[in-house]
């Protein structure tokens, strides 16, 4: 069975420098329909103005992946880290007993936009841990590349939870399809483009939650970039 996540559908909410999008209930953003899908808990697709930003605040216990689409997005945590995340390259902060970090957009041009993504950690009281890496254009175009793993598989970073993050960037007419294993759920959430979910269009910020299927097949109308989530 799948069932589809409307773009249109999803919590937003605005400030002066933010444009924010959720597919599940996030702040004053509240639906008890949409509390997230299996350990899946957050996914946010964010805009932010030139030279504006997240001040510094504090997680605990989540593990958080930001990707970003387009700009730059600089990161500063109390673990010492100060990075800038760019499009190809994966973020992923495990808050565990607490961290707290600022996210900035450096730009006095160009807006950053970026998806931030949240995932429940098996267990609680981990120790804060942070891993940034670059999965280049060539190893996901045509495919669905691994980024993220409780093994830290194929060169993903390491989230930890029983789930496996993929990213796929698919050409006009390219195709992929994935097997999905036995009492496994998975989530598909477009990035960008328009692609065809076993014969169903989704368009970018679309979503949509696979349960009891064996299949998913996926192909793009334009040049797309979707994200496949395999949850336990």
């Amino acid at each position: 069975m799948i069932t589809f996540r409307d773009r249109m559908a999803r919590g937003t909410s605005r400030t002066g420098w933010l444009e924010s999008r959720h597919s599940f209930s996030f702040g004053e953003y509240r639906d008890p329909q949409h509390m997230g899908f299996r350990s899946l808990r957050v996914i946010n697709e964010d805009r932010v103005v030139p030279g504006a930003g997240f001040p510094t605040h504090g997680h605990r216990d989540m593990d958080i992946l930001s990707i970003v689409l387009e700009g730059t997005l600089e990161h500063k945590d109390s673990l010492g880290n100060g990075t800038r995340i760019r499009p190809g390259e994966v973020q992923r902060m495990s808050a565990g007993t607490g961290i707290r970090h600022s996210e900035f957009n450096p730009s006095t041009a160009e807006p950053v936009h970026f998806l931030q993504i949240w995932i429940i950690p098996e267990r609680s009281g981990l120790p804060p841990s942070y891993e940034q890496r670059e999965f280049p254009l060539d190893e996901r175009r045509g495919s669905l590349r691994l980024v993220a793993s409780p093994d830290g598989a194929q060169g993903s970073l390491t989230v930890h939870q029983d789930a496996r993050v993929f990213i796929g960037s698919l050409g006009a007419g390219e195709k992929v399809t994935y097997a999905v294993a036995p009492d496994r759920g998975v989530w598909l959430q477009v990035a960008r483009g328009i692609v065809a979910l076993n014969g169903t269009e989704m368009r970018e910020g679309d979503g949509a939650a696979a349960e009891h299927e064996t299949a998913l097949a996926l192909e793009a109308d334009t040049d797309t970039e979707v994200l496949l989530f395999d949850l336990g």
